[in-house]
């Protein structure tokens, strides 16, 4: 008896089809997983700069202790460093301002106070008088003696001002801690 020659190709044409199919979904499997690693990789690359947090609470270099008043009269300056902003780096920017003023304690010579009010953010002045003179928010009226301390009670304000950590270092430079807190509670946490 002679072989029929439809169903010869039909039992060969199955098992080299299922060998083929395998084959591809091998390759695939295989090509997929040489891809995930880099995949990932690249991902995690992109989102960094997202997850990195702010550079916030670093000494800074703000001025030098011979500029200061000798009487404790606070002078503002701007706190000025390179800012990263996600993928952009902006060289010597302003990132806020401090309050500097003498306190006359030789052990802690200089302090430095937040420019930002504690309670919704505005920026405090100095309100010079024939006295003293005192830190004053204009948005809603507080005051703050040359401590910082609020001067009125009950006061609109949360808290005192923020003070900030001072270093003196070589040649009379002032350093600051510089970094921003949450407005509006009456805890100093710093920001993220």
């Amino acid at each position: 008896m002679e072989p029929n020659p439809a169903s010869t190709k039909t039992t060969t044409a199955v098992p080299d089809q299922r060998r083929g199919f395998i084959a591809k979904v091998t390759t695939l499997a295989v090509a997929g997983f040489a891809l995930v690693g880099p995949a990932i990789t690249a991902l995690a690359a992109y989102l960094n700069p997202i997850r990195q947090k702010s550079a916030g609470g670093q000494f800074l270099r703000i001025a030098n202790l011979s500029v200061l008043p000798e009487d404790g009269t606070p002078r503002r300056f701007p706190v000025i460093t390179d800012r990263t902003d996600a993928w952009n780096r902006y060289p010597q920017e302003s990132i806020g301002a401090v309050w500097l003023r003498r306190s006359g304690d030789a052990e802690n010579p200089v302090v430095a106070f937040q420019v930002i009010c504690p309670h919704a953010g505005c920026t405090i002045v100095f309100d010079s008088t024939p006295d003293v003179g005192r830190f004053f928010c204009p948005c809603h009226a507080a005051g703050f003696d040359l401590e910082g301390h609020r001067t009125e009670s009950p006061s609109p304000s949360p808290r005192d001002m923020d003070t900030l950590e001072v270093e003196i270092r070589d040649g009379g430079d002032v350093w600051v801690k510089f970094e921003n807190f949450v407005t509006g509670t009456s805890g100093k946490v710093a920001e993220s």
